[in-house]
């Protein structure tokens, strides 16, 4: 049940990673390069960060963010309140020295937007939002970054978080010059296997009876079955996303997993509330039975899916870098 809970909790990461101060615009983010090509006419941007020339560096990170249609910095207004925020929840301070950055763009998502209004992302945007598609357009970004910048790095490393799991897990079974990846905050069964599992918690914990239970349960299934007579509808939507992206996402990563022979790192937030974390416990099951010793699988005991921890003050506290911190340890190892 990936990013359904979406809100304006996205502004803050802005303040949180200290990246701007509060009158910047757009042109003021002048960390990144940025890089555009064309194939099979997609139109594809993709944006880089390294301290100094992204070409002198021996290693590629490549980080694919999660369901959310927002640029990965925004300035707007809402009733005469300036309004700041980004997608991106890295503090760039902390990317290795040796190690070029690299996010890609959503189709028909830009960058950056200093407008007077939040922005919305296109009806057209809808159209292409696929497993297939976003994988697709990795794989062709660290295509050119190997074709043109970075021609031999010691290493390429790859994190998907939220969704961007789902498509870390499938770019990981088609592309074989990723050297390490990172699985955050993903289930390891579809993402449709996570409603029943948290109507069952519901039940458990005594926030539903059996029969409002059964009642959610049948209502669920009847919800996903129109979503299969209308999986290519973008204007039909159920918590938040259309019926389209509910269809083409609904692969299980574990699938794709299974088929990735590099080093892969699951991180989980005990926590998480977007996706169930017995849906991930599937994922070193299934890499037992099939005698796969490629995987390390890590549960963060209080942390949620963005790897925040609730204080006890009802304050949350960013854990982020922490658990980055901890990825790129072990990738040194590994």
């Amino acid at each position: 049940m990936k990013d359904i809970n979406i809100s304006k909790q996205w502004i803050l990461f802005m303040v949180l990673t200290g990246l701007l101060h509060i009158h910047a615009q757009c042109e003021k983010i002048n960390m990144y390069k940025h890089f555009t090509f064309v194939n099979n006419n997609d139109t594809i941007n993709y944006h880089a960060y390294a301290k100094g020339e992204v070409s002198s560096k021996e290693n590629i990170l490549l980080f694919i963010h999660g369901s959310s249609s927002k640029p990965f910095y925004s300035f707007f207004k809402e009733k005469g309140i300036q309004y700041r925020g980004s997608t991106m929840p890295f503090d760039l301070k902390e990317i290795p020295d040796d190690y070029a950055f690299f996010i890609v763009s959503k189709k028909y998502i830009p960058f950056c937007v200093d407008s007077e209004k939040e922005f919305k992302a296109p009806d057209i945007y809808h159209k292409t939002m696929t497993l297939k598609h976003r994988a697709y357009q990795i794989d062709k970004v660290l295509k050119d970054i190997l074709s043109n910048y970075i021609k031999k790095p010691k290493r390429i490393v790859v994190i998907g978080h939220s969704e961007g799991s789902d498509v870390v897990a499938k770019l990981g079974s088609i592309n074989k010059e990723i050297t390490h990846v990172g699985f955050w905050s993903g289930s390891g069964n579809s993402q449709w296997y996570d409603f029943p599992l948290f109507i069952r918690k519901d039940v458990l914990t005594g926030k539903l009876t059996e029969e409002e239970g059964l009642k959610q349960m049948d209502s669920l299934f009847i919800k996903y079955k129109e979503i299969v007579k209308n999986k290519d509808s973008i204007h039909k939507k159920w918590y938040g996303h259309p019926y389209k992206r509910w269809f083409y996402f609904s692969e299980p990563p574990i699938e794709n997993l299974l088929q990735i022979n590099v080093p892969l790192y699951v991180a989980m937030g005990a926590k998480d509330t977007s996706v169930p974390v017995e849906s991930t416990y599937l994922i070193p099951v299934e890499f037992i039975r099939n005698e796969k010793e490629n995987l390390t699988f890590k549960v963060y005991p209080n942390l949620d899916h963005s790897f925040n921890e609730k204080l006890p003050n009802g304050k949350k506290k960013r854990h982020w870098n922490t658990v980055f911190l901890d990825f790129m340890k072990w990738v040194k190892n590994n």
